[in-house]
């Protein structure tokens, strides 16, 4: 395979919503979840989120474990991931502390006018932040582009944790191999709450199924975990 490994992973309701339209996060892991996701992104290199996840979430993108991170020094990798973030516009907020923490640095895959945009931006940070380029991906930024210049980079696995516009983007791309959902015991309800995808021509389809390599209960969250490849499971 000439691009990483691409797992996708997400938490959402029953009725496939990511959050609410509440002011504050909604909660959709429980503990064992967030233990399982610190261990899925200890094993891979790179973790990618688009702007607007940026924006609602300021999430740092780090490994929670001190035993994971010494295990990944041990390995003679950075304790944390290669941090991605996917804007068509460019508009990256500098001050976010996805850009301020660990110790790999950080990439903003864009296209067209917003290389510029985003170069402008990430120009004013402190010299003590991490390193962060700017990669044109195409206008829009494409999936392959992004997974060509990851793979140049030495990335061999990607986790993808959306938003909705992401997940959609890159399971359209057909280049996606696997599918982590944890489905969490309620539903939101509410019509303009964000979802887990958005409309799309899909190559999953019921002539063309994802296939099911497990299903357990982690507590009240169901964990679902799917093959998209149709190759032999990992």
């Amino acid at each position: 395979m000439d691009r990483p490994y691409t797992i996708l992973s997400c938490a959402m309701s029953v009725d496939g919503r990511i959050d609410d339209t509440g002011p504050e996060r909604l909660r959709l892991s429980n503990e064992a979840d967030f233990a399982e996701i610190d261990e899925l992104r200890a094993g891979c290199d790179a973790i990618l989120v688009g702007v607007g996840t940026l924006r609602a979430d300021d999430p740092r993108l780090l490994v929670r474990s001190q035993a994971l991170r010494e295990r990944r020094r041990a390995q003679g990798r950075t304790e944390h991931l290669l941090k991605a973030v996917l804007t068509r516009g460019g508009e990256v907020d500098p001050r976010a502390r996805l850009f301020a923490t660990g110790d790999a640095g950080a990439v903003v895959y864009t296209g067209g006018a917003g290389v510029a945009t985003a170069t402008r931006l990430l120009a004013g940070r402190p010299a003590t932040d991490p390193p962060a380029d700017v990669v044109d991906a195409g206008d829009p930024p494409r999936v392959d582009a992004i997974l060509a210049d990851l793979a140049d980079r030495g990335v061999t696995r990607l986790l993808v944790e959306g938003g909705g516009h992401i997940h959609t983007l890159f399971l359209t791309s057909g280049l996606v191999d696997e599918l982590r959902l944890a489905v969490a015991p309620f539903f939101v309800g509410e019509p303009d709450a964000p979802s887990f995808v958005h409309p799309a021509a899909y190559p999953y389809t019921p002539q063309a199924p994802m296939r099911l390599v497990e299903a357990r209960a982690l507590g009240e969250i169901a964990v679902l975990r799917y093959r998209l490849d149709r190759g032999e499971d990992r």
